[in-house]
């Protein structure tokens, strides 16, 4: 996406979600970090993953099936 910046690599490896623990999935478009688990999605803020449960945004059922497809 021109104009935004782009996540760290290495730095998507070892991010986690802070409630479950479970990796997190790297959604480029939206500019979010997906915890399936947790329902959730956090924020990516001018390149800086926000990883707080209070600014993640809650899924809604079809998000959650319509997410599952691989990052590129």
């Amino acid at each position: 996406m021109e104009g935004t910046p782009e996540i760290d690599p290495k730095l998507l490896e070892i991010l986690v979600c802070p409630l479950t623990k479970a990796p997190l999935r790297y959604d480029r478009a939206a500019q979010e970090l997906i915890s399936e688990e947790a329902g959730l999605a956090y924020p990516i803020r001018d390149g800086i993953p926000i990883m707080l449960v209070e600014e993640a945004r809650a899924l809604r059922d079809d998000e959650i099936a319509t997410k599952r497809l691989p990052s590129p």
